[in-house]
């Protein structure tokens, strides 16, 4: 029995990727067998009438063909119905058949064809066993049903021939098999190794940050003394953090990709929007996880003219995380080259005057698996490159010349300028609706940024209050409610964080709940983590745009509403059965739900679920990881649904770390009613049972979330004139002149003094609102130079190594302010 299992288990693994070739040779039967029967030439007389022999096998087949009208409870049983059919319909029907028409040579054809078909339908040991099976049995109904049966003298003579075939077939489908099994197995290695290859990247930035924290942590003790970090090392540990999210972030994307590319994966449409070429890839290069200033450096981003393309911020992302990658892979041994990108003429093209690819390879370059020289690559970035471009409608090619440069160019189709200006005017539409009524702080210590701001948000109707510092901000918030604040994060005394804190702990219980949106001009991956950690809502960079400040707020606006109506309206006093066989996975899940109210019941495996439903007491929902042991999740939801009502109407959530199409039909066929993917999400997981538990749909975000960027259409030039243009527009250049110009000269005579006694905290404090400053007054020049000098001051405490660099940064200041006036006098005259 043991060896019979074995057996059946190689002819389920044969067919386990679905029985479509089944399907196909039970249409052919039902096709053919009827259709030879009518055909065939006249018999001599007293031949074999195999009518009913042919409608048995047509009623067989047609059980084959139809699977999927089978009853549940049957299915498992068709690969062994399966087996009877071909055994039956093939070698027995044909050799059967043959015999008692005396053999000849369609007999002898016949029974070829039998061995040819069984070939095609199972491995080589099951097509021994088939054929043998039903000869054996061809045999005996042959000597049953024939008064002085004899076997036919030419079949007896083509035995040998018939046996050698056979044992052909059998070394052929031998060596077929173990062919495949060989090329799979290669391919397992190359697809594990390429993974491997990839990922030892961000590991390795994360093993080094690891060893980095080690060092920033106090010393270890016995004792239960408090142990303080100070300012230095509280900011090293939040850098390290912020560079190992990222890291996690890259890994993951790589593998997602990487599966994607490997299962074909569609690239759904339907979350399709409107994207700044110019700020998507500003904030790719942002998020992109460089090895070290050094190699951030050697890339720039150009733009010549900003365009709109439909498309999926975070593919086009990836896609330009790809290319920026295989860039650099090269740049160690061309210690002069550089990667430029550049935005313009509905294109995004990246240069790099590196080795260059052989035109050979440019043949095959976007070929899944096609690799350009790199060692360990996974050949499947580009491919996926392609598929991304041209589910946006767009196209990818790349120019190169070996040892002098390459270029890659991403093509994009053209949005009616009707449809972008229709959409923006429902946005804001949308977002005026959205702040209809509502109340806004607004908190800087500087203050023409507060002047800024206010002018881009007069345009929602806000009610907008205005706070200098940390601490006017608290004694606002603590007399009058609010419902969102834009809250500057580096301020003098109490900055933005030590606000955010305050509030969230209750020392203002009027606005504990309030919508809080990080505004400021530090390293964006920094900055968004700390304001996480404090517990805002949202952040948004400066300098930023009118769109992308009212995104932001929109943004956290929307989040707290939802986290207020969605998780404690819906999900307190809910009682929520919690299924995984991984202890850390359930208690984390049971935590998350009963932070806000939830009563949590527990189960490690299936038949734990059903108990804890049979023993009564009402359930909102069930949290059911699909793989488990025993009895899986799908067929616990499977038994689940088999209940008595009310039971087998609970919604249930399937948990799974496998995101694949397969499983998301799996789960759907089962009658689960969500699908969220591991690592779990808090946010994640109260949105998806709010739905679940609530008649009420859940709020949707109203805008994305964007960061701030620089988003000029040339970096080097001294002024951004649309970006000017937008201020009149709204009638503020003027007073943006009248405070800005005076500003930047006195903080460009302050970094002087403070770069000549080499004072860095307040370098960086003088550099932060410089940075800030040239930003929103469009001083493209000015903001990069301030930029370069900066983020390395911050992230790494590290000083200028150029010598006088306070002065340069003051006469490109000088500059700016000459070139601004110059741009009010024009305008002044224009309009007199």
């Amino acid at each position: 029995m043991k060896m019979l299992r074995r057996l059946f288990a190689r002819y389920e693994a044969y067919h386990e990727h679905g029985p479509l070739l089944l399907r196909y040779i039970s249409v052919l039967g039902l096709i053919m067998l009827p259709v030879m029967y009518l055909l065939r030439p006249t018999r001599s007389p007293g031949a074999y009438d195999d009518l009913a022999l042919r409608a048995v096998d047509c009623a067989l087949l047609l059980g084959l063909m139809a699977r999927k009208h089978w009853p549940e409870r049957i299915k498992g049983a068709y690969l062994a119905y399966s087996y009877l059919v071909i055994t039956a319909c093939l070698p027995f029907t044909f050799i059967f058949t043959s015999l008692k028409n005396g053999g000849g040579a369609g007999a002898v054809a016949n029974t070829f064809m039998a061995v040819f078909l069984v070939l095609l339908l199972a491995d080589w040991r099951n097509m021994v066993v088939m054929l043998v099976a039903g000869a054996g049995a061809a045999v005996l109904g042959y000597f049953a049903t024939t008064p002085g049966a004899r076997i036919p003298a030419d079949y007896i003579a083509r035995l040998p021939l018939l046996i050698g075939t056979i044992i052909g077939a059998s070394l052929f489908k031998y060596a077929l098999e173990q062919a495949t099994a060989e090329r799979v197995r290669h391919a397992y290695a190359s697809l594990a190794g390429s993974i491997a290859h990839e990922m030892r990247n961000p590991l390795g930035r994360i093993r080094h940050n690891l060893e980095c924290m080690q060092e920033a942590l106090p010393q270890p003790t016995t004792l239960n003394d408090p142990q303080l970090l100070d300012a230095g090392r509280t900011d090293a540990l939040y850098r390290l953090v912020a560079e190992s999210e990222v890291a996690v972030k890259r890994g993951l994307q790589v593998i997602a990709m990487t599966l994607d590319e490997v299962g074909a994966k569609p690239i759904d449409r339907a979350g399709f929007a409107l994207l700044s070429a110019a700020d998507t890839t500003r904030k790719a290069l942002q998020e992109y996880a460089f090895q070290g200033d050094d190699e951030a450096a050697r890339v720039d981003v150009r733009v010549t003219a900003d365009f709109v393309f439909r498309g999926d911020e975070t593919a086009y992302v990836f896609v330009i995380f790809n290319l920026i990658k295989n860039a650099l892979y090269y740049l160690p041994a061309y210690p002069h080259a550089r990667v430029t990108i550049t935005v313009g003429d509905q294109q995004v093209k990246v240069h790099d005057d590196g080795p260059g690819i052989p035109y050979d390879v440019q043949e095959r370059l976007f070929q899944p698996f096609a690799s350009a020289g790199k060692t360990g690559g996974t050949g499947l970035g580009l491919a996926y490159c392609r598929r991304v471009m041209e589910a946006f409608g767009g196209t990818i090619r790349c120019e190169s010349v070996p040892q002098k440069y390459t270029e890659f160019s991403l093509a994009f189709p053209q949005v009616p300028p009707a449809e972008v200006q229709a959409l923006q005017q429902r946005a804001m539409e949308k977002a005026r609706a959205a702040f209809a009524g509502k109340r806004l702080l607004l908190v800087d210590d500087d203050a023409a940024q507060r002047t800024t701001s206010r002018h881009k948000l007069q345009a929602l109707g806000v009610e907008i209050d205005q706070a200098t510092d940390g601490q006017r901000a608290l004694e606002a918030l603590a007399r009058t409610p609010y419902d969102i604040v834009l809250l500057d994060l580096n301020m003098p005394l109490l900055d933005g964080y030590a606000v955010a804190r305050s509030v969230r702990q209750g020392q203002v219980p009027l606005n504990r709940d309030v919508a809080i949106v990080a505004h400021t001009s530090e390293p964006a991956h920094i900055a968004a983590l700390k304001a996480r950690r404090a517990g805002m809502d949202a952040f948004v960079g400066k300098p930023s745009t009118q769109a992308q400040l009212i995104e932001a707020l929109s943004e956290a606006l929307q989040a707290r509403i939802a986290t207020q109506a969605s998780v404690e309206r819906r999900l307190t006093g809910r009682r929520i059965l919690v299924a995984d066989d991984a202890a850390y996975n359930r208690k984390t899940v049971a935590a998350y739900l009963r932070h806000v109210g939830v009563t949590v019941v527990q189960a490690s495996h299936g038949e734990a679920v059903l108990q804890a439903l049979r023993a009564g007491g009402g359930w909102d929902a069930i949290v059911l990881d699909i793989n488990m042991p025993g009895m899986d999740g799908l067929q616990t939801a499977a038994a689940i649904r088999q209940l008595d009502p009310p039971l087998r109407d609970v919604p249930i959530i399937a948990l799974t770390a496998h995101s694949d199409d397969e499983t998301l039909r799996a789960a759907q066929a089962t009658g689960m009613n969500g699908f969220i993917t591991k690592p779990v999400d808090a946010a994640v997981l109260y949105k998806t049972l709010g739905e679940l538990v609530s008649d009420t749909p859940a709020p949707q975000p109203l805008l994305r979330r964007t960061e701030g960027s620089a988003a000029v259409p040339d970096a080097d030039a001294l002024l951004n004139p649309s970006r000017l243009e937008s201020y009149a527009r709204i009638g503020m250049l003027g007073e943006l002149l009248g405070e800005y110009v005076p500003e930047l000269t006195a903080l460009a005579g302050k970094l002087q003094r403070h770069a000549q006694l080499q004072d860095m905290p307040a370098c960086a404090d003088v550099l932060h609102s410089l940075l800030g400053m040239s930003g929103e007054a469009g001083a493209p020049a000015l903001y990069q130079a301030v930029r370069r000098v900066y983020v390395p001051m911050v992230e790494a405490k590290a000083w200028p190594v150029q010598d006088d660099w306070a002065g340069r940064i003051a006469a490109l200041a000088a500059e700016t302010v000459q070139a601004l006036n110059a741009y009010g006098a024009a305008q002044g005259a224009r309009h007199e």
